[in-house]
């Protein structure tokens, strides 16, 4: 298959992967607070987000059973019910039954999700991590756009029950997109085989160093982000100027930072990326401590937005490619899930960023941001020698284990030497 019709599938998959959290956190908050919904049971609607940090724990079963395509298909299809039975319920005075609804339908989702990326990692190739990331992340955020904003738009003309319908129907053409996907191979191995695969992942060399890498790379970016609006209301910009270049503006070039990035990815490699993107994403961190120390007007602040928003799509290209690749393809739900809980964990020291803006103000913070980021990067050392010495993507630990031969490849992922030769998907480990 070739990149170009991969990318084309990937663009659907990864659309219909971020459209149900944009649903989560756009669209059903303004439902129920229109219908009079008080701002305490609003708040426990972030319980429903539990799915997606707990997804890790059932990410094995995706690996163990079934077809990528046949997980995704289903649980469009369990969207598309759930999402479909909300206008059934009484908005205003929510009971029990529609919390275990949506909670079906973030449940769903979540699965969903550990079925997309291990069907991505399983569908791409060595060297193509680069634009493949960039064009997730971009329909990603395309599908948190259409999915949160653009949905807005439909509820004055339509009403929220024709609302809730549309996104119903959008579910199930997903669903019937997702059965036409093509398959890809996935060899599901025996539970004692499982394992011994597994724990030889979390076992590698330098394995310690590499985890240490994932929880700490994005670091600065989880400090800084939870201040930033505020730092905005702060300086005195308005509702509209916040809503239009933050967000809008701030999505539109987060979009093109990361096709940019997978270009780079592509030209440069993983390293070169996870390094020289991450660096400068890092350093905007500093243009809004500029900003901060020096009372800068407007343009300034628009500035380090803009820098904030297109370099965080740099970075983030990087990095995904970055994990894409350390995954083995026969555990690739599990692998990924894993990996992908682990970089979030440190999403939750964010809450202790107030404090620090309040002690240090918003310079002195935003400037501690950037400084807290750069220890993950003593630690490339060890991250370069799982990204080039051929390991993951179904040639590393796993392909070892089933007497794989390995291919050498170069930081950019291009093959120097070598050949691959595998012995069938269903030869015992050794």
């Amino acid at each position: 298959m070739t990149l170009r019709r991969k990318l084309i599938w990937i663009s659907v998959l990864y659309f219909a992967e971020g459209l149900p959290l944009g649903i989560v956190l756009s669209v059903l908050p303004v439902y129920f607070r229109q219908n009079g919904v008080s701002l305490t049971e609003i708040g426990f609607m972030s319980f429903l987000s539990l799915p997606w940090a707990i997804k890790v724990l059932w990410a094995p079963l995706v690996d163990r059973f079934g077809q990528r395509r046949t997980w995704v298909t289903l649980c469009c299809a369990a969207m598309a019910c759930a999402i479909a039975a909300v206008p059934l319920f009484d908005a205003a005075r929510p009971e029990m039954l529609l919390w275990l609804v949506l909670l079906a339908f973030t449940l769903a989702s979540a699965t969903q999700d550990i079925a997309i990326d291990a069907y991505t990692i399983g569908l791409v190739s060595k060297g193509e991590e680069g634009p493949v990331n960039g064009v997730r992340v971009a329909w990603y955020r395309v599908a948190l756009m259409a999915g949160g904003g653009g949905t807005m738009w439909l509820v004055k003309p339509l009403g929220w029950t024709w609302v809730f319908l549309l996104l119903a129907l959008a579910f199930i053409a997903l669903a019937f997109v997702a059965w036409a996907t093509p398959p890809v191979t996935v060899v599901h191995q025996p539970a004692r085989e499982w394992a011994r695969q597994f724990g030889a992942f979390l076992s590698r060399p330098g394995s310690i160093a590499v985890f240490a890498f994932i929880l700490t790379y994005k670091l600065g970016d989880f400090l800084i982000g939870p201040m930033i609006k505020p730092f905005w209301v702060d300086q005195g910009m308005s509702p509209e100027e916040i809503g239009t270049i933050s967000t809008i503006v701030g999505a539109l070039l987060s979009i093109a930072g990361a096709l940019a990035g997978g270009l780079f990815i592509k030209r440069y490699g993983i390293f070169h990326g996870l390094w020289f993107l991450g660096l400068v994403h890092t350093a905007q961190n500093l243009a809004y401590a500029a900003v901060a120390q020096f009372a800068l007007g407007r343009p300034y602040l628009y500035s380090a937005s803009v820098l904030e928003s297109f370099t965080g799509g740099l970075g983030t290209a990087a990095f995904l490619a970055f994990l894409m690749r350390i995954c083995d393809k026969d555990q690739a739900a599990t692998q990924y899930a894993l990996l992908s809980a682990l970089f979030g964990l440190t999403r939750f020291l964010g809450g202790a960023s107030g404090y620090g803006v309040e002690h240090l103000g918003y310079a002195g913070f935003f400037t501690l941001t950037f400084f807290l980021a750069l220890p993950s990067y003593l630690l490339l050392p060890w991250v370069r020698r799982w990204i080039g010495n051929g390991e993951g993507q179904g040639q590393g630990v796993g392909a070892k284990a089933r007497g794989v031969t390995e291919q050498n490849y170069d930081d950019a992922g291009e093959e120097r030497t070598g050949s691959r030769r595998a012995t069938p998907a269903s030869a015992p480990a050794r």
